[in-house]
């Protein structure tokens, strides 16, 4: 070896050892941090609200009944269940021994694999690896086994049928592969990658999360930093002209010189914040009805705390939707209004508007409904969440703070889809060590709001639970025995169809039971949020229409009912648009006797703490 190779072979060493020291430099940072953090962790965790709390998933009496329902069925059919356990080890068996035998032939390829498509496992070491393709095979083959054997239970009421269902399910995807950092492949490559610091930043992640809520765990689906609210969403201008403990008014500025006579006012949910409706212009339906020549009053409803420990449903009717339509009268000096309500809000709407017309007052001259559910009689989804053991614990919760804390809303609308909104993010936030998102609709999701005490129990047990305003009659503000049938305005009311918090057969139905001769129905593609802020420009979700309301069933009304390309927007304004007189000068925002608070969004819109 010359001495020109030696010195280059020994600069070489040199590098690598230089590299090796400062890969391992790294490591050890890694690993200090991750220390710093897990004490950190354990110090956040401590703060957790106790198990003391209201809110603890199903009751004992849940699991009594599926674990009778099953001992019966074993002691009448045991060949079935027999059956469906051979079954089940024989294939888990057949495919261990195939996988056994192609590790043993030395090539590194899976046993045959025939299991259904799952998102959660594309990536393609789940196929291609050896290991992780038996994990992933043997979990869905259990998974299987555990959803047929849930599936042939006898014995059980419908409604405690489909939460054992549920429930099962949720355990079922707890204990996914990709869940674990042991047994998820991209976890680990990346961790090996980076030297650990994936898992720093995860851990990381994992702490924030726990420390901002108070020891429990809320996965954060968006970056909390890269919305404003006014800035650079919600950002259609208006003004807020009434104010009061229950609600911000706002009256959006006109874009036409023509405006129709009637004014609209439009009630969102107060689960969550009006500006799902106001993200950005080009899906903004607030902008997009007023450039269409409509005078635009959006109700944005305050944040509860514990001074609203009083607030019943018939506060938010008195206070908040008759207060808000004799204001937007007064404003405008019209003597109907045009009325919007989306989700619960649409229920609220209904309940009002039975109340006025058993009142005599024609304030309202039209009503939308936005994905609404007033007839409980099948509640969907939702109705897993409904049962007496969860309205009894939420009424634990909120009898010690007067309000429910938004925390336990967030995780139960989080966990109807728990593979896209708990486990995913997760994995992308603590195990990947990925920041979150910058998106806007995830931004507003994790944006919820508190609910009143009273409020929020007597809706479950009341309207849910009883089904009272669709079947014996609802109570309200004096007025006995308030029925759907009461509900007598024209009325336009949209659902979506694959809407997962108010199903659009229980929409369907509900219309059908309102009292109003002039009725129509639209069925748009897509869910809760997508299905509704669906712009025309986007040319993406199409709707589907039927005139005929009097069908036996929702699944009649469909199978008659023409499909039609792109939003459903503009049918609606069509029919709205018959209903809203003739033009008149633009109005500006205000009026003498009701001058600008401030600018639009206001300040109830706004986190606690932040308010202008």
């Amino acid at each position: 070896m010359s001495a020109e190779d030696h010195a280059n072979g020994t600069a070489s060493d040199r590098a690598d050892t230089a590299a090796e020291a400062a890969a391992l430099e790294r490591l050890n940072a890694n690993l200090v941090r991750m220390d710093e953090l897990t004490k950190r962790l354990v110090a956040a965790l401590s703060q957790r609200r106790g198990a003391d709390h209201g809110l603890q998933g199903p009751g004992v009496d849940l699991y009594a009944k599926a674990m009778a329902a099953y001992w019966a069925e074993m002691a009448s059919n045991p060949g079935k269940l027999f059956e469906q356990q051979v079954g089940y080890w024989g294939q888990a068996l057949r495919h261990a021994m195939e996988a056994q035998t192609a590790l043993a032939s030395g090539k590194p390829v899976p046993a045959p694999d025939d299991q259904p498509k799952d998102r959660r496992f594309a990536n393609p070491l789940w196929q291609e690896h050896p290991y992780y393709n038996f994990l992933k095979q043997q979990y869905q083959i259990s998974a299987s086994a555990i959803r047929d054997t849930v599936a042939g239970l006898e014995g059980l009421e419908a409604a405690d049928k489909r939460r054992v269902e549920f429930f099962s399910q949720q355990i079922v995807d707890l204990f996914a592969p990709t869940n674990f950092l042991a047994t998820n492949p991209e976890a680990m490559q990346k961790a090996v990658e980076t030297e650990g610091d994936s898992l720093v930043k995860g851990l990381e992640n994992l702490v924030r999360d726990i420390e901002a809520n108070q020891g429990d765990w809320l996965v954060t689906l968006s970056d909390p930093d890269a919305f404003q609210i006014g800035g650079n969403i919600a950002t259609t201008e208006g003004s807020v002209v009434y104010r009061n403990r229950m609600f911000e008014l706002i009256q959006y500025a006109p874009t036409t010189e023509k405006v129709r006579a009637v004014p609209v006012v439009l009630f969102p949910p107060w689960i969550n914040k009006f500006y799902i409706l106001d993200l950005k212009p080009q899906n903004s339906l607030i902008k997009w009805i007023v450039d269409q020549g409509y005078t635009l009053f959006v109700v944005s409803w305050v944040n509860p705390d514990a001074s609203h420990s009083d607030v019943d449903f018939g506060t938010y009717v008195d206070e908040g939707f008759l207060t808000a339509i004799d204001t937007v009268k007064a404003i405008t000096g019209q003597s109907q209004v045009n009325a919007i309500g989306y989700c619960i809000a649409g229920t609220t709407l209904a309940a009002t508007l039975a109340l006025m017309s058993r009142r005599g007052d024609e304030s309202v001259r039209s009503a939308t409904f936005f994905t609404t559910l007033a007839d409980f009689e099948d509640p969907g989804e939702m109705g897993v969440f409904l049962g007496e053991d969860f309205v009894e614990g939420i009424a634990r919760e909120s009898a010690a703070k007067g309000y429910l804390d938004k925390f336990f809303m967030g995780r139960t609308f989080s966990y109807l889809r728990s593979n896209d909104l708990v486990y995913g993010p997760a994995i992308r936030s603590y195990m990947l060590g990925e920041a979150p998102p910058a998106f806007d609709l995830l931004y507003w999701n994790g944006d919820g709001t508190n609910l009143p005490g009273p409020m929020v129990t007597e809706y479950l047990r009341r309207l849910c639970n009883d089904n009272e305003l669709a079947t014996t009659g609802f109570d309200l503000l004096g007025e006995a025995g308030l029925t759907l049938a009461d509900v007598q305005v024209p009325l336009c009311d949209i659902a979506c169809e694959t809407d997962h918090i108010a199903h659009w057969r229980g929409a369907w139905q509900t219309a059908r039971k309102f009292g109003a001769k002039d009725k129509t129905f639209i069925l748009s593609q897509s869910g809760h949020i997508a299905g509704i802020v669906n712009p025309p420009s986007k040319k993406k979700y199409g709707h589907y229409t039927n005139d005929d309301m009097k069908l036996a069933t929702p699944e009649d009304w469909f199978a008659g009912a023409i499909f039609h390309e792109g939003s459903w927007w503009p049918r609606w304004e069509e029919w709205l648009r018959g209903r809203s007189g003739r033009q008149v000068a633009a109005r500006a925002p205000g009026g003498p006797d009701h001058p600008v608070l401030q600018a639009a969004p206001g300040s109830y819109v706004l986190p606690k703490g932040r308010a202008a």
